[in-house]
C-alpha cells in the first residue's frame, strides 16, 4: 500500500462530493481524504502499488482543480 499526499485547491465540501465517484471508479483508491481545514487542502490517498501519483494529478486536474505533490 503507498500514501499519496498532494496539495490541491479543492477548498470545500462540494468539491468534495464531486471527487466521491471519480475516486470510487478506481478500485486501485483504497481510501481517500481531504483535510479542509489545512492551508494546502491536503489529499491524502492510500492506494495499491498500481496507481502512481501521476495517475492521481491527471485524474484530478481533468476535473479541473489544481494538484501538486508534496515532498516528505
Amino acid at each position: 500500500m503507498e500514501l499519496l499526499i498532494f496539495r490541491t485547491d479543492i477548498k470545500s465540501k462540494k468539491k468534495v462530493k464531486y471527487l466521491k465517484p471519480i475516486f470510487k471508479k478506481y478500485t486501485d483508491i483504497l481510501r481517500w481524504t481531504v483535510d479542509l481545514e489545512d492551508i494546502d487542502n491536503v489529499l491524502r490517498i492510500e492506494a495499491t502499488a498500481n496507481i502512481t501519483a501521476d495517475d492521481i494529478i491527471e485524474m484530478v486536474q481533468m476535473h479541473g482543480f489544481y494538484i501538486q505533490t508534496l515532498p516528505d
